[in-house]
């Protein structure tokens, strides 16, 4: 009976979310953690004393601010976002892309460059949206002719450009943008997750196309523990949105912490600043070695293939030496044997060095 009853159960579940797999996150106690494009860097002691005052002050026993009022104010002004736009709060950006699509009708049509951000297929196959993926060219710049031609064949609904492009890490041609922008029919959301470190926005942009969603979080920003990213656009689509929007997702926490945050952003730039000389240095260090292909990078991580040597048989040693990276695995565009490394901090991306030098053959 119990076997019959599981059967029906699980014919309850769409056939498109049954074939998938769960986002898979590795365990990462006791090791330098390099694999999720985290800050390394903590707050300054005179920043935390302030910041723990703040929420000794938290009213947990209350619903937050269901609008985030002083929080939305705090990121107009952080980031000069004009008073005319939209914004909308995701519990990061992975709820965000899932309000877009979540808003689109059911034969709605997505596309995104690939390989790229995973979310943007991940969420569009566990609500029965159509994906499209167009490879990019070798040199991982966009195939403009042939996105236009699908553009021009298949209409998407939504179309997302992560800028920087992950797990790539190099930034499009901001002409390929454009050119995508002023063919489209629809939302281009451009993803800037990794801004910080590129220090180029199409958040200037925004008022100059109604079609065009500009995504951030601040998790790469040195806040990945708050879970929270925004969306900017038109306010004719982000009122949209907010209707979809659930009550109270930005809880009470992050609200005070993410105002706090944007009140002291030069110490997150400073930061940046300091991951993207580590970055320089991560890159010269992997490029002098034999046997690794390295890619340029213009975000808070590393991508470099193995060119004589198994990735996996280096990834376990890594582990072993008690650093954790991104293994890529079989990831269509990508060249064999490709593994991905956050830049930490100095003496992370030292041990990452001495480590990887004395395992690769």
């Amino acid at each position: 009976m119990g076997l019959k009853k599981n059967q029906q159960l699980s014919k309850l579940i769409r056939p498109e979310v049954q074939k998938m797999s769960a986002y898979h996150v590795p365990e990462a106690t006791g090791l330098v953690k390099l694999d999720a494009m985290e800050n390394p860097f903590p707050w300054p002691d005179e920043m935390k004393a302030q910041w723990l005052k703040l929420l000794s002050k938290a009213e947990p026993n209350r619903y937050p601010d269901p609008s985030s009022k002083e929080l939305v104010s705090s990121l107009r002004e952080c980031f000069d976002v004009a008073p005319e736009l939209g914004v909308v709060l995701g519990n990061g950006s992975d709820e965000l892309i899932q309000l877009i699509l979540m808003a689109m009708n059911d034969d709605a049509c997505v596309m995104a460059p690939t390989p790229s951000f995973v979310m943007y297929q991940h969420i569009a196959n566990s609500l029965g949206l159509s994906f499209i993926g167009v490879p990019l060219n070798t040199n991982f710049s966009l195939d403009v002719p042939e996105m236009l031609s699908v553009i021009r064949e298949k209409n998407p609904a939504v179309i997302f450009l992560a800028y920087p492009n992950n797990p790539t890490a190099n930034l499009f041609d901001d002409a390929d943008l454009l050119a995508i922008l002023e063919a489209s029919n629809g939302l281009v959301v451009v993803d800037e997750a990794y801004q910080p470190f590129a220090r180029k926005t199409f958040l200037d942009r925004a008022q100059d196309y109604e079609q065009l969603l500009v995504m951030r979080t601040v998790s790469k920003l040195g806040l990945a523990g708050l879970r929270l990213g925004f969306l900017v656009g038109h306010s004719n689509l982000t009122t949209q949105f907010e209707k979809i929007r659930l009550p109270y997702n930005i809880n009470v926490f992050t609200q005070i912490t993410a105002t706090f945050a944007f009140q002291h952003i030069s110490t997150f730039d400073k930061q940046a600043a300091m991951i993207c000389e580590q970055r320089d240095i991560l890159l010269n260090s992997l490029s002098s070695l034999k046997g690794v292909n390295v890619f340029p990078s213009d975000a808070n991580f590393v991508l470099f293939s193995l060119q004589s040597d198994s990735a996996e048989r280096v990834f376990e040693a890594l582990k072993q030496a008690g650093v954790l990276i991104k293994k890529m695995g079989n990831v269509p565009g990508l060249p064999a044997e490709c593994l991905r490394v956050t830049v930490g901090s100095s003496t992370e991306n030292k041990l990452f060095v001495k480590q990887i030098t004395s395992i690769i053959k």
